[in-house]
């Protein structure tokens, strides 16, 4: 069973993504930042219905609906982590985010921006 997200505490949060805004943030400090607005996704629209991942840094499953258990889940949205950031932070609309999605519900708009 994947372990769940959780987001970082609001102080670590802040500081790791005034590094990533100053250039600084490394691959270790990105894998974070990706996790953390996951974990905020996931605690905005729980469910188990679409996957979003994030290769190579992590997947989170979330919005009401139909619930799988084992393989492809209904609906998968993939990108890459500084569009999943852009998004996340509202620094980027969906309509303008190259994103690989597929399945009911994989719009991810209506829960975008995320507060961090």
């Amino acid at each position: 069973m994947a372990r769940r997200l959780v987001p970082l505490p609001p102080e670590e949060a802040s500081a790791l993504l005034a590094r990533l805004d100053a250039g600084e943030a490394d691959r270790a400090e990105l894998k974070a930042i990706v996790k953390h607005l996951l974990a905020l996704l996931a605690e905005r629209a729980p469910g188990r219905s679409v996957e979003v991942r994030v290769p190579p840094f992590a997947a989170v499953q979330c919005i009401e609906g139909a619930r799988h258990t084992r393989g492809t889940p209904p609906a998968v949205v993939e990108m890459d982590a500084d569009t999943w950031i852009a998004l996340a932070r509202g620094r980027l609309a969906w309509a303008d985010a190259k994103v690989s999605a597929s399945g009911e519900r994989s719009d991810l708009s209506p829960y975008l921006p995320l507060s961090s």
